[in-house]
């Protein structure tokens, strides 16, 4: 992987250079993998983080090196990383539901002051 300068986001076409890859690869497989998914700006641009930049040339290892299919690599990036899954990809554990639970009693209690005031 080619070095470039740590930012906080990349565009498209600064990952696809650094990564050896095609963007209309890189796009297809943001909608192969579940697992990459990078956000848009306002201007609606793919934009993308550090972590999405390993994601991407862990995937491309798996295809082009180790051989694996669309679906194996899937299959091993989720069993691999399941860790690093957003949490409504993974399923959330017991301490993050009391705290998603009390962080929604706390917006209620302040929606209910907001519509006394209104």
């Amino acid at each position: 992987m080619a070095v470039i300068g740590k930012k906080l986001f990349y565009k498209i076409g600064e990952v696809c250079k650094t990564c050896g890859i095609e963007p209309h690869v890189l796009r297809y497989w943001e909608s192969e993998f579940r697992v990459l998914s990078p956000t848009k700006n306002r201007a609606g641009q793919r934009i993308y983080r550090e972590k999405d930049l390993q994601l991407i040339q862990e995937i491309k290892q798996l295809l082009y090196k180790e051989g694996y299919t669309i679906a194996g690599a899937n299959k091993k990036l989720l069993e691999d990383d399941s860790s690093d899954l957003p949490l409504f990809q993974q399923g959330i554990g017991a301490d993050q539901a009391k705290s998603l639970s009390a962080i929604q009693k706390d917006l209620l209690a302040i929606l209910k002051i907001l519509e006394r005031e209104h």
